[in-house]
């Protein structure tokens, strides 16, 4: 996950963003045991960020965008869990 830009450049709003971010990423792993899913924890922000607004329930997005979606077995990103 990359970090676009700052809120802040403090101390304790660097350290409050990155814990936010780190938040995000655990909620993700979470529900992607939970519903089971074979998409990676980037491919699942990635969903997210584009049906943010949509009013369908979280599994239906991510099940809905994964039909079309290929999946790579061999990208490149690391494992931070393995379910």
């Amino acid at each position: 996950m990359r970090i676009k830009k700052f809120l802040g450049t403090s101390e304790n709003a660097v350290k409050t963003q990155i814990w936010c971010a780190v938040a995000i990423y655990v909620l993700i792993a979470i529900i992607r045991k939970e519903l089971q899913l074979d998409a990676s924890l980037y491919t699942l922000l990635q969903i997210l960020s584009v049906s943010v607004f949509e009013k369908i329930s979280i599994k239906k997005a991510f099940l809905d965008a994964s039909d079309g979606l290929e999946l790579d077995a061999d990208g490149n990103q690391l494992n931070l869990f393995n379910f």
